[in-house]
């Protein structure tokens, strides 16, 4: 699994809005969007399947971070 923040919060669910990050996760500001999710690395881009994208719903809905879905507090 390896971590990927979101550059392109218009479409969470499209893996080219992601870059991949080093080992320092970068610092999240904003208001209850994807900041970073760990998935499997295909390319240098997420694999973002059902299940994780399941929990990105979630996660979005209840404004609470997951353990593969990072907010911006």
């Amino acid at each position: 699994m390896a971590l990927f923040e979101i550059i392109d919060a218009s479409h969470p669910a499209d893996p080219a809005s992601y870059s991949p990050v080093g080992s320092t996760p970068p610092s999240c500001l904003g208001n209850n969007q994807i900041c970073t999710i760990e998935a499997a690395n295909s390319g240098g881009k997420p694999v973002i399947n059902q299940a994780l994208l399941s929990e990105m719903v979630t996660a979005l809905n209840t404004r609470t971070s997951s353990t593969n879905v990072k907010l911006k507090p």
